[in-house]
């Protein structure tokens, strides 16, 4: 993953990011304030996402968007303060 994609992921993280469910999520876009994406632990329904197989061509990568990883370090900092209130 890029470093920039890691970038936009942590920015999201910190601001974009909004519980649903358990396994659901709302993440703002990076470059449209007017448009967000549902994500779950491993989809998004973000262009980027849909169509990550058809630019890196089965490389052995699994499907990733900056959504997907801003959840990720969502889900890492959640813990983080959950485990420091204990």
């Amino acid at each position: 993953m890029s470093a920039n994609t890691i970038k936009k992921a942590t920015a999201l993280a910190k601001n974009g990011v909004v519980m649903i469910e358990d396994d659901l999520f709302q993440v703002k876009s990076s470059s449209d304030p007017s448009k967000s994406y549902m994500v779950t632990s491993d989809s998004c329904d973000c262009e980027g996402f849909k169509n990550f197989y058809k630019f890196h061509h089965g490389k052995g990568l699994k499907a990733n968007c900056s959504h997907l990883e801003a959840v990720r370090i969502f889900k890492k900092m959640s813990d983080k303060k959950t485990l420091g209130k204990k």
